[in-house]
């Protein structure tokens, strides 16, 4: 099929997917608008994007963008929402991309995908702040016309000021000769810190240390009056440590009788992983395509050479040496069939089956199996099971593949004797999920593999293909879960699964 005949083909179930998930997924504020508005605003930005990535027509997506803006920040969004909302397209469409088509005119679509999505998102983005800005400066106006026709005194007006200041969603602030002097309760948020405890503070000390140069050279450069910075992205330093992308733009003003920089900050972290997982699912498409022709150019030649070695093992004159050699043969080819399943696995999109599943039943039914590799080993088994924990929405033969392949990971790099330990837990804080943990004591992960160990391919394994745990993460996240590593002390793997809970 061509993209066309796709787009025309499946319009109305993506649209339909689009709107429940919208609906069901985004926020408590599209949670509360009626579907059939939904419906309304689905359909018409399924068709810019269609006149899009067939026409190279940029007016409809434009028109869309600018309609859609104003009827959202009218019913109070934050950008975050309308963000994910137009991501949402993406979701619903790549499956079937990769389904319908294959080799460059996949590569082709997920790119001209690619293409329109940062178009929109950037474009989204800047038209919202521009009319947010507009919002500010109109009630600023308004506020001082009101100052003037009352003859109120100034310390009356710069309280509503902050009043106004305080009601936006992004991280106001006035930053005076070095120092923080006025800071609302976003930009407090933003930071981790209360407002009041800002105040005072040089600004250096809420810029991660990789941004401050840049910082510092665009707050230390002279401005007019009438200037405005462009917009600038960096790096803020929350107080927990850690540094969190984030948009700002500042422009000069009086506060309080002196010269002043005033700014508008806005945490932009869901923005920049919408872009990343963009390019990951453009970059995995591509493996999976190059995984797809390898592993079906050599299952052919392998299953004959297999065959053929069969054959040959049962003649009467192998003996000894000579029967055994041939026995290892077809090992090894058995081995490199497996290896082959996994890259198809690998390279394969996701289906589930999902089925009501109670989760300590799953584990041991996973041991079960397990259970001569255990006992060859002897490892100790420690369950820490939670009581009562509810069924899950799962597909029952994928996650047994999960938990095998840790399991399995875990073994192999267990002495004998070793201990393993399984705990399981729900989570309400997390929305209402079920946690399971798998520990081991084995030697762990050096610090240098772990930003690695979830890559397709990676691998420290003699006879791994990197691919068990890459497909761990596709499963899971598949399930709408996340799975993470971390190291055990004194020394160890823990492997953590995280699942929602789904409706019955």
């Amino acid at each position: 099929m061509t993209l066309a005949e796709i787009l025309t083909k499946y319009r109305r179930s993506i649209i339909l997917e689009w709107v429940h998930r919208l609906h069901t997924e985004v926020s408590p504020r599209y949670s509360e608008r009626p579907r059939e508005e939904l419906f309304s605003t689905v359909s018409k930005g399924y068709d810019a994007g269609t006149a899009f990535l067939l026409h190279d027509d940029y007016s409809i997506i434009d028109a869309h963008i600018e309609w859609i803006t104003r009827i959202r920040l009218e019913g109070g969004f934050f950008l975050s929402d309308v963000q994910n909302a137009y991501d949402l397209y993406r979701i619903c469409l790549v499956p079937i991309l990769v389904k319908e088509l294959d080799g460059m005119d996949l590569l082709r679509a997920l790119l001209r995908l690619n293409t329109f999505l940062l178009y929109t998102i950037k474009k989204f983005s800047n038209f919202f702040q521009s009319l947010h800005e507009k919002e500010i400066r109109d009630h600023a106006e308004n506020l001082s016309h009101e100052v003037g026709l009352r003859t109120k005194e100034l310390s009356e007006s710069e309280a509503k000021y902050r009043v106004l200041v305080e009601e936006i969603n992004d991280g106001y602030f006035v930053h005076q000769k070095g120092c923080i002097v006025f800071a609302n309760q976003a930009f407090g948020d933003l930071h981790g810190w209360a407002p009041q405890d800002l105040i005072g503070i040089p600004y250096t000390e809420l810029v991660a240390p990789k941004s401050l140069p840049m910082v510092k050279k665009i707050f230390d450069k002279p401005m007019s009056s009438e200037e405005t910075r462009d917009l600038f992205v960096y790096l803020r330093l929350h107080k927990n440590g850690s540094h969190l992308p984030t948009e700002n733009k500042v422009n000069k003003i009086y506060y309080q009788g002196e010269e002043a920089l005033a700014g508008i900050c806005r945490d932009i972290t869901q923005r920049m992983e919408t872009e990343k997982r963009i390019r990951e699912s453009e970059r995995l498409a591509h493996i999976g395509q190059l995984t797809t022709s390898l592993a079906h150019e050599i299952r052919n030649p392998l299953s004959s050479v297999k065959l053929n070695s069969q054959i040959i093992l049962k003649s009467t004159e192998f003996r000894g040496n000579d029967q055994r050699r041939m026995e290892i043969i077809v090992q090894e080819i058995s081995r490199l069939e497996k290896i082959l399943d996994e890259m198809l696995d690998f390279a394969k999109p996701v289906k589930l089956d999902l089925e009501s599943t109670p989760l300590n039943s799953l584990l041991d039914d996973c041991l079960e199996i397990m259970e001569a590799r255990i006992k060859e080993k002897e490892v100790v088994v420690a369950k820490h099971y939670a009581r009562k924990l509810p069924r899950i929405m799962v597909d029952r033969g994928k996650m047994e593949q999960v938990i095998i392949n840790i399991l399995l990971n875990s073994i192999e790099v267990l002495p004998k004797g070793g201990c393993l330990e399984i705990f399981t837990q729900q989570r309400r804080k997390e929305g209402s999920a079920l946690f399971c943990e798998i520990s081991d004591e084995g030697p762990g992960i050096s610090p240098d593999d772990f930003p690695y160990v979830f890559d397709p391919f990676f691998s420290n394994k003699k006879k791994g293909t990197g691919l068990g745990l890459s497909n761990v993460k596709k499963i899971i996240e598949a399930h709408g879960g996340t799975v993470k590593l971390a190291l055990r002390k004194p020394q160890g793997t823990r492997v953590g699964l995280t699942l929602p809970l789904r409706r019955l």
